[in-house]
């Protein structure tokens, strides 16, 4: 059964979860805030948001139920809130790989999902972070929202009661690995077209091929085809 619970204010959601996740049949378990203090985003970094103006947002998933290797998990997770939000603003959104929502070349979601024992449940943690109603980012900023991308006032809450609603459903009906693969890439941003990326701290010209079931971006560069892991290349924009 699921639930969403809700904060007034945080750290970090993916940090609160366990305190709601009690019982053995817990499952499908999500917390959210509108005001997000120490927010965390892949690898260490940092997700920043203004109080009010954008969602936190993380859902418990026990891994017992999910089927597909952990990199098809990710994948998964990225498209269906691609998904949702490409349903709800009619735009075209992206996946910048690994797992990064783009919308008219702005980053809107950032998503972190970690692997957690709670009271002898393993369990797949998805923290997403939503820019929903921000409109300033710092000029050097790749960010944007959802306001500053469509111009529309979306209400946040919801927002949130519909994605909610919307990651259980897809959550429980995971189709194949193959086709989880196949979507990926046929949403990923700047698949197949020249892009700039810096790679030892040098700037080269690449095209991004297609991402494997292992995780790696395949990039097309001088030197030729090149795998990559998250960190290893980064991608200019």
């Amino acid at each position: 059964m699921s639930q969403l619970f809700y904060l007034k204010e945080c750290s970090s959601t993916n940090d609160e979860i366990s305190k709601f996740l009690l019982y053995d049949h817990s499952d499908f378990i999500s917390v959210h805030t509108y005001n997000q203090t120490q927010g965390r985003g892949q690898y260490g970094n940092t997700w920043a948001a203004t109080a009010g103006k954008n969602l936190a947002y993380t859902l418990a998933v026990k891994i017992q139920n999910i089927l597909v290797s952990d990199f098809m998990f990710n994948y998964y997770t990225a498209i269906i809130i691609r998904d949702f939000l490409a349903n709800l603003t009619e735009n075209k959104v992206e996946i910048k790989w690994p797992n990064d929502i783009i919308l008219k070349n702005k980053k809107i979601v950032g998503i972190l999902i970690e692997k957690k024992k709670i009271n002898q449940n393993n369990y797949f943690i998805i923290g997403a972070g939503f820019n929903i109603l921000q409109e300033k980012f710092d000029e050097i900023s790749n960010a944007g929202s959802l306001l500053t991308q469509t111009g529309k006032h979306f209400d946040i809450n919801q927002f949130t009661l519909n994605l909610h609603d919307f990651l259980v459903e897809k959550l429980q009906n995971i189709p194949s690995e193959q086709e989880i693969l196949n979507q990926f890439n046929s949403y990923l941003f700047r698949k197949d077209q020249i892009s700039v990326f810096e790679l030892n701290q040098k700037r080269q010209n690449g095209i991004i091929r297609h991402a494997d079931e292992k995780g790696e971006l395949w990039i097309e560069l001088e030197s030729g085809l090149q795998s990559f892991y998250h960190k290893e290349i980064k991608l200019l924009y």
